[in-house]
């Protein structure tokens, strides 16, 4: 296998903090469900010499999983039901990789870690192209003004012309995009068109791949081939000189002028402006085409950026700490329950001992080693620097969407200390109410619920009655549902049962008291206490909730989205 050009993909030395930042890539894959995201986050943990032998999403049992796909009901059901953090050493570059969730039900998770990247890869499928989640997910991007890298996968199968992909790519989603690597396809006769390479545009060379017997689990021999463009007759003698390998040149030529003539120009600045997307073609599950993506983006992809917050735009260069907390994780090591609350780091450095304030609560601490993470395994780091992901042992004060920082870090005009923004809170669409197998484990189902509760896997009401509190739980989507209930089961030994009631449109409710619990009784209303007592009303449908709302003033009553 030819070997990496580090040349001109390996950042500058690292002699200063600056240049320690600048080898920071945090970055997010998404897609729609079914796209091969897990599979790709596998292979490029593969090529960055974190793993030395890929899993599959869907194991034998003579195989391993998927290294981000750690849960066993991930495991058991081939999904991803929680983001996994990643992180490699690759050509000089320090990579946190966050793997999200690619079912809609699981989406509060992926939009709180979309956050803590400064790019995006969007991958999708070559037969399908743009899907409903994928366009849900780029606008979320886009918003941020986030650099989008597209890769299409599964490029071994058969799929919709490549142009065409690129054509429905900028016509769906409104943004330009330009060819960085172009498909080569041959005829064979034993397996019909086969994926064979890539054809870098700008570097003008091939990567042309050999098929191994692994199946995917290790790194692809690949051939490295410098032409002087396209039609090069060098490529046809590298594909083996017969006719089939001069009809895959021809098709490669022709469709590459076509993009030349038609298509845009690469332009790195676009992309960092979230204004052009180059497109890759690969093969995740063979390992095709995931090297020279890999290669050519991290160069491409943004250092850390500066973050929003209360007191204004926060530069990584800012030797203050600070950071925010946007993912909490229990059980995460089932043998000591513990819980760790994801960090990102935004400015200074993140040192073992450093005193620091929770801004939420006012509250100092000393920071505790810091520990990088390879989906659940972890280990510890003498220190973490702006751009890194890092977790933070939590006895249960920290949530999502809290601020650390350190005594000098900026304040804002009330002479608070920063606060970072941006952190989505999402209102569930779905309730239940839930039941306990057992009684006797009453304890353990309020701390399953409590601690779910606070890693925003779900949320936690309480309806009234003569027995005391009745436990009602919510969630953005029903999956979550089934999650919840295996989570209480083996990580808390609380089985349960879930009793669905027919209530879709919370509103947090603020006002006068007797207004409030008097609007409670009326029909198709339910009343209900969120875990900090604050009043939630659920409404059955929306004509009800307009009912509401054209009464709440002269009640005196206020109506939120999310708890106030």
């Amino acid at each position: 296998m030819s070997a990496p050009d580090v040349s001109a993909a390996s950042p500058a030395p690292a002699s200063s903090l600056d240049a320690l930042i600048a080898r920071r890539r945090t970055f997010a894959i998404i897609s729609h469900p079914d796209a091969g995201k897990t599979t790709l986050t596998e292979k490029l943990l593969l090529y960055g010499g974190a793993i030395h032998q890929a899993g599959a999403v869907k194991a034998r049992k003579s195989q391993r999983h998927a290294t981000s796909d750690w849960m066993a009901l991930e495991q058991e059901r081939g999904i991803s039901v929680t983001s996994s953090v990643l992180q490699f050493e690759y050509l000089g570059y320090q990579v946190n990789l966050l793997d999200t969730p690619g079912h809609q039900d699981f989406g509060e998770d992926t939009y709180r870690t979309l956050v803590a990247a400064d790019s995006a890869v969007m991958l999708l499928d070559n037969r399908k192209g743009v899907e409903e989640r994928t366009r849900q997910l780029f606008d979320v991007c886009r918003r941020r003004r986030m650099p989008i890298f597209t890769v299409v996968n599964k490029c071994d199968r058969v799929g919709e012309d490549p142009l065409k992909l690129v054509s429905d790519l900028e016509a769906e989603l409104g943004i330009t995009a330009v060819a960085a690597h172009w498909p080569i396809h041959q005829d064979t006769a034993e397996q019909g068109t086969v994926f064979v390479g890539v054809y870098d545009r700008r570097r003008t060379r091939a990567h042309l791949f050999e098929r191994g017997t692994h199946h995917g689990a290790q790194r692809v021999e690949t051939r490295v081939v410098d032409l002087d463009g396209p039609a090069d007759p060098r490529l046809v003698a590298a594909l083996g000189g017969d006719e089939t390998a001069q009809a895959a040149v021809d098709k490669l030529a022709h469709d590459v002028e076509l993009l030349d003539l038609a298509g845009h120009e690469f332009s790195p600045e676009a992309i960092i402006a979230g204004e052009q997307t180059p497109v890759y073609f690969a093969s995740a599950i063979t390992n095709f085409g995931v090297e020279p993506f890999l290669e050519d983006f991290l160069p491409l992809a943004p250092s850390p950026v500066a973050r929003e917050s209360s007191a204004g735009p926060v530069t990584p260069g800012l030797t203050a700490f600070t950071g925010f907390v946007f993912k909490v994780q229990a059980n995460m090591d089932p043998r000591h329950r513990d819980r760790i609350a994801f960090v990102r780091v935004c400015s200074g450095r993140y040192a073992a001992g450093l005193e620091v304030a929770h801004v939420r609560t006012g509250k100092s601490f000393k920071l505790a080693p810091p520990q990088q993470f390879l989906g659940r395994e972890r280990a510890f780091a003498e220190e973490a620097l702006p751009g890194d992901v890092v977790g933070v042992h939590d006895r249960g004060s920290l949530r999502i969407g809290d601020t650390l920082a350190s005594p000098e870090a900026p304040r804002d005009a009330s002479g608070r200390l920063l606060e970072y923004v941006g952190i989505p809170r999402f209102a569930p669409e779905h309730f239940a109410r839930i039941l306990s197998k057992d009684p006797l484990r009453r304890k353990a189902l309020d701390k399953g619920l409590r601690e779910l509760t606070e890693e925003g896997a779900a949320q936690v009401f309480f309806a009234e009655s003569v027995l005391g509190p009745v436990p009602i739980v919510g969630a953005v989507g029903l999956l979550q549902f089934d999650v919840m209930l295996h989570r209480l089961e083996h990580e808390y030994g609380a089985p349960c049962t879930l009793e669905r009631v027919p209530f879709r449109y919370p509103r947090w409710v603020t006002g006068p008291q007797a207004a409030i619990e008097r609007m409670g009784e009326a029909q198709d209303l339910s009343l209900l206490y969120d875990a900090k007592e604050h009043p939630v009303l659920l409404f059955r449908d929306e004509w009800r909730l307009r009912w509401a709302l054209e009464r709440a003033e002269t009640l005196g009553l206020a109506f939120h989205e999310a708890a106030p």
